[in-house]
């Protein structure tokens, strides 16, 4: 089980997390020696530059992954519309990472709706062997016939849960992604998280959860919490 929060570098998580006189420059470093896996949301807003992501690759301990954000040019300009380039130049940029790229996420615009023939060409047009999971905030998506596509398709579906909704933990691939977006978690709700995840290594999937960015830096305690033994 990898377990982190979305983003690191956030100053504002001095003294919480980060020591006060600990320079940006080594934050990372910092981080990956307390968790084993970040999920980058800068990656939605611009496509990823190699160069850094290489410098990345070589900031951080071996075993050490990175999840990706899929670019909002293909979740929500283009809705998985045609997007073959898009695609294949934003996974081609990924994979500067090598063996600590983990999955990818592609989370879908709110009100996109459910469109059957539109997934099933985007799943057909990724490259086989990396490890994909979906994002549906719309609730016409949750239905068995999509469950089963993803299944077919090897890709995850993220069980995304907030204070409002919580996707229901259907595991649809050999690994499951999981995204705490809830601002406080008492410590029976990440005990039951936990026992979920442990039954999900026990049938051998791999499990990645990463806890809600805040600006206090609640975040990285949540997930120290959901690690404790």
């Amino acid at each position: 089980m990898r377990v982190g929060t979305s983003g690191f570098a956030y100053p504002s998580w001095k003294p919480a997390f980060y020591p006060p006189d600990l320079p940006a420059s080594r934050f990372l470093e910092y981080y990956a020696e307390r968790f084993d896996a970040v999920e980058l949301n800068n990656t939605f807003y611009r496509f990823p530059a190699e160069k850094g992501l290489r410098d990345w690759h070589d900031r951080t301990p071996s075993g050490f992954c990175f999840a990706l954000k899929a670019n909002q040019r293909i979740t929500h300009f283009a809705r998985l519309k045609g997007t073959g380039d898009l695609t294949r130049d934003f996974l081609g940029r990924c994979g500067a990472l090598g063996t600590k790229l983990g999955p990818v996420l592609f989370g879908l615009h709110p009100q996109t709706a459910r469109d059957d023939e539109r997934l099933a060409r985007f799943l057909e047009d990724l490259p086989r062997g990396g490890r994909y999971a979906f994002e549906f905030r719309h609730p016409s998506w949750l239905d068995a016939a999509v469950l089963d596509r993803l299944r077919d398709a090897g890709a995850a579906l993220c069980l995304a849960e907030t204070e409002e909704v919580a996707t229901p933990r259907e595991a649809t691939a050999d690994f499951v992604y999981v995204r705490l977006r809830k601002a406080a978690y008492a410590d029976e709700e990440l005990a039951d998280w936990r026992r979920w995840l442990d039954a999900q290594a026990g049938a051998g999937r791999e499990a990645f959860v990463f806890v809600k960015h805040d600006e206090a830096g609640e975040g990285p305690a949540i997930a120290r919490r959901l690690l404790a033994p």
